[in-house]
């Protein structure tokens, strides 16, 4: 029952933020009648292209140590 309702709440997650995009059918079929696996796959492509940081790649930190006069 427990998978079940994770299932039923990512596909929910993935329809809502899918919507968002624009995207209302996938290969001719309603968001709701896709599995999870084709929602996934679906915001995949989109959030690879839509993601604000999709340009710049992967965002990395530096830490730099300010040198210390003594």
């Amino acid at each position: 029952m427990i998978l079940r309702e994770a299932v039923e709440n990512r596909r929910t997650e993935l329809i809502n933020k899918l919507i968002a995009f624009g995207v209302f059918k996938i290969n001719e079929k309603h968001l709701f009648e896709n599995s999870l696996g084709e929602l996934e796959g679906e915001y995949n492509k989109f959030e690879g292209t839509e993601h604000p940081h999709s340009q710049l790649g992967s965002i990395r930190w530096f830490n730099k140590k300010a040198n210390k006069m003594n």
